[in-house]
């Protein structure tokens, strides 16, 4: 997908504009479940009903985006979410061995916080940029 330069997208329909921040609402839940209970930022958020149903919406509603400024916000949600997953795999596997001598379960606990705080960041930020009707650049 190639990115349209600023200044060139066309004008996207008002029902993508909601159906745009009903996504980020709905990451924006994932997020403070994670706050609110027990659970990590990020793991609330990727493991939680809101977040999974936002990007499936993502996918569902690519296509009607193509070619306005929401295209760049669902590419942003989208990876928001698949490098979100990819960091906690990698910081599980890299923890895993690390668990036999307890270490791990700090260094995992510390990746959960790093990742849950980029999470946030990438939800507010994308969030703000919409309500200012401007593209994010990925």
């Amino acid at each position: 997908m190639d990115q349209l330069p600023s200044g060139s997208f066309v004008e996207p329909d008002s029902t993508d504009v909601t159906w745009t921040h009903l996504i980020y609402a709905l990451h924006g839940v994932g997020v403070l479940l994670g706050v609110a209970t027990s659970a990590f930022i990020v793991t609330s958020f990727l493991f939680g009903l809101p977040s999974i149903v936002a990007v499936i919406m993502n996918y569902v509603r690519q296509g009607k985006v193509r070619g306005t400024f929401l295209q760049s916000h669902f590419r942003w949600q989208i990876r928001t979410f698949w490098y979100a997953l990819l960091w906690i795999v990698i910081a599980t596997l890299l923890s895993l061995p690390l668990m036999l001598v307890l270490v791990g379960f700090a260094t995992l606990w510390l990746a959960a916080v790093v990742a849950g705080a980029w999470v946030l960041y990438r939800v507010v930020r994308g969030w703000m940029r919409l309500s200012s009707r401007r593209p994010m650049y990925v």
